[in-house]
């Protein structure tokens, strides 16, 4: 059954969101588009008469030892009272995850009704995937609705043991994210530009081999560019690159014409744009220099391919965009698909999502992903725990299992 023809009308929802968000050195929300992604969710089943309880994680709490300061820096009480200000409704929030205090305030909870539960994490049975955990947290709830396909990637509790414990279904969202990965991936119209920039070059080496079967151009920038153009002794900093990196390149075929690497770059010596900035090829960057964005004759070249797109994947910035002095080139490219007589223009990421937000370019798309590491994972063909227990597995997904529940 799917999520719209479901009768949740008086039934405890489990909603499980990705509310994973990014935080200012005063731990405020710095930018709350994920929370805003869940808003259409949370409003249809207030609308249906359900009880909402929300689950998501924050952050890496199992990377800080004391237990205190762990609590308070990535404690979900903000997230519930910006939330409140996005729903304009209460949301309640509890400062456990388990147990009966929480069992007590769900009991009195009544339709339309909506409870945030602090950090999953906070409890070592989430990312261990464990059963008993997954128990405790559908003692709570009639049904478990995924709407968090950034963290599908994960073989964590809230993500693949629940679904064993409750009735299951895709939440809208994260339905939307799956059929529009696919047609990527499967059918989309062509021509299909994919552009590749950013960091995580590991998992962006693995979507690039991938994409080479099945896009017509394949436009580079960012890290993956930068090893590619080590690998072929075009930048000379290679020797500071992982070996591994270097191994992934020989898999890639570097003479096939749908890669376009950058042919100009921006270097300098300071990350922060006030020092001196040269254009120049890549092959004449100075080893005491880094690479912070692409230059103007890369920009118009990707910007007549990318006119001629029908269907366009974007990943990852091409600079260091957060700094105006190297925003140039990720600003037009951005500009560039927004502007394409494109049908299909899909964009993921936290960094291109930020990048959108700040050149106001997000409703120019057909769908933003919201996901990072499990839509590069998907992309290249991996299997994703989450999706597996919802039965969404990639028809060409790989073999590899999640982790063992731990019971």
């Amino acid at each position: 059954m799917s999520f719209q023809d479901f009768n949740f009308f008086g039934k405890r929802v489990l909603l499980r969101c990705d509310f994973n968000v990014p935080l200012d050195s005063q731990g405020k929300i710095s930018d709350d588009f994920r929370l805003q992604r869940a808003l259409s969710t949370i409003f249809f089943l207030r609308k249906a008469g359900a009880i909402i309880i929300i689950i998501s994680h924050l952050g890496e709490p199992q990377d800080i030892k004391n237990k205190r300061k762990r609590k308070k820096q990535l404690t979900l009480k903000p997230i519930g009272q910006r939330l409140s200000c996005l729903l304009r409704e209460k949301v309640l929030f509890s400062k456990k995850n388990k147990g009966r205090s929480v069992q007590r305030i769900v009991k009195k909870m009544k339709p339309g009704e909506i409870l945030l539960l602090e950090n999953l994490r906070f409890d070592k049975g989430e990312e261990q995937n464990s059963l008993k955990f997954a128990k405790q947290l559908g003692r709570l709830g009639d049904v478990f609705v995924n709407e968090a396909f950034s963290v599908c990637h994960r073989a964590h509790a809230s993500m693949a043991a629940l679904a064993q414990v409750l009735p299951c279904l895709a939440g809208p969202e994260l339905d939307k994210e799956f059929n529009f990965l696919s047609q990527m991936l499967q059918n989309p119209p062509r021509p299909l530009v994919v552009l590749i920039g950013g960091n995580k070059t590991e998992s962006k080496l693995q979507v690039i081999k991938r994409f080479l079967t099945i896009a017509d151009y394949l436009l580079l920038a960012g890290e993956a560019a930068n090893t590619i153009l080590s690998a072929k002794g075009l930048w000379p900093s290679h020797s500071l690159l992982p070996a591994k990196e270097i191994e992934m390149v020989k898999e890639i075929n570097l003479t096939d014409q749908k890669i376009y690497l950058p042919l100009d770059v921006l270097a300098s010596c300071d990350q922060s744009g006030q020092g001196i900035i040269r254009q120049t090829g890549p092959a004449a960057v100075r080893l005491d220099e880094d690479i912070f964005d692409i230059g103007p004759e890369t920009v118009n070249v990707y910007q007549e391919i990318i006119a001629q797109a029908r269907a366009v994947f974007w990943a990852g910035p091409v600079g260091l965009f957060e700094v105006e002095a190297f925003s140039h080139g990720t600003r037009e490219i951005a500009l560039a698909i927004a502007k394409s007589q494109a049908s299909l223009k899909l964009a993921g990421g936290g960094e291109t999502v930020a990048a959108l937000r700040k050149f106001n370019l997000t409703n120019d798309f057909s769908f933003i992903s919201t996901g990072g590491g499990a839509m590069l994972n998907f992309l290249a063909g991996e299997k994703l725990p989450g999706l597996s227990a919802l039965g969404l597995c990639h028809p060409e997904a790989s073999s590899n299992e999640p982790k063992d529940l731990v019971v």
